[in-house]
């Protein structure tokens, strides 16, 4: 394991994991660290000549300096846009936590920290009897969480942080993103997960009209550096 690596995990689904992993994957490569990154498991994607690609895991490879082949950087790409463990049954394919092992130990190796993001919220399941959880207990890193600031954030983070907790896993922190423009009380909010989460989040990310949850055209402008320096890269 690289002790700067991270495993980005989100309160659900659509609320900036990959925006947040791209602006903070640049943010570390901007610092000259040699930055891969890993989306190991992704559902909705594109049928193209080279076979299936998500957006997420290109937007993420744009961002990095560390090149890997498309199946390194993410090995289980599955077409329909649901949930992991139903497209992966669906395909026929058991997803296999040793070999998702094998190639985070290859981007390892060329790097200085991998940037890993999951898919969905922190207990999505990957299989029968496996989450996200398991994968990022299988990779050893630490867990940044990213918030979507709506109504109902409240409890699904102090959940997963409960979770984190439960499973002794290592809490990086967390990035509050505005992905709500209406949602009312955001700084009440903010204020009470400080205060239940135990720290202030990394970062504010403030509402992007055309990608508050995804890392597409403002991927770029978005500056976490100050997040990465807080991160201890």
């Amino acid at each position: 394991m690289k002790p700067n690596s991270f495993f980005v995990t989100g309160t659900d689904t659509g609320v900036g994991k990959t925006l947040v992993s791209a602006a903070l994957t640049r943010a570390l490569a901007a610092r000259g660290l040699r930055i891969a990154v890993m989306k190991p498991i992704a559902s909705g994607s594109d049928l193209t000549p080279q076979g299936p690609r998500n957006s997420d895991a290109l937007a993420l490879m744009a961002a990095a300096n560390v090149t890997a082949p498309y199946e390194v950087v993410n090995p289980y790409c599955f077409l329909p846009p649901v949930s992991p463990h139903i497209a992966a049954r669906e395909a026929s394919v058991t997803i296999d936590l040793a070999l998702l092992r094998s190639r985070f130990d290859s981007l390892a190796a060329a790097s200085d920290c991998v940037i890993v993001e999951g898919a969905g919220g922190w207990l999505a399941p990957i299989s029968d009897t496996a989450s996200m959880a398991d994968l990022a207990a299988a990779l050893s890193l630490p867990v940044l969480l990213v918030v979507g600031l709506r109504l109902g954030c409240l409890n699904h983070a102090l959940l997963t942080r409960e979770s984190l907790a439960a499973r002794g896993v290592a809490f990086a922190g967390w990035i509050a993103n505005a992905i709500d423009p209406d949602f009312d009380r955001a700084a009440e909010n903010v204020a009470t997960l400080s205060a239940r989460l135990g720290e202030p989040p990394l970062a504010r990310v403030p509402f992007l009209e055309h990608g508050g949850a995804t890392a597409g055209p403002h991927g770029g402008t978005l500056d976490l550096r100050q997040a990465a320096d807080k991160l201890g890269a």
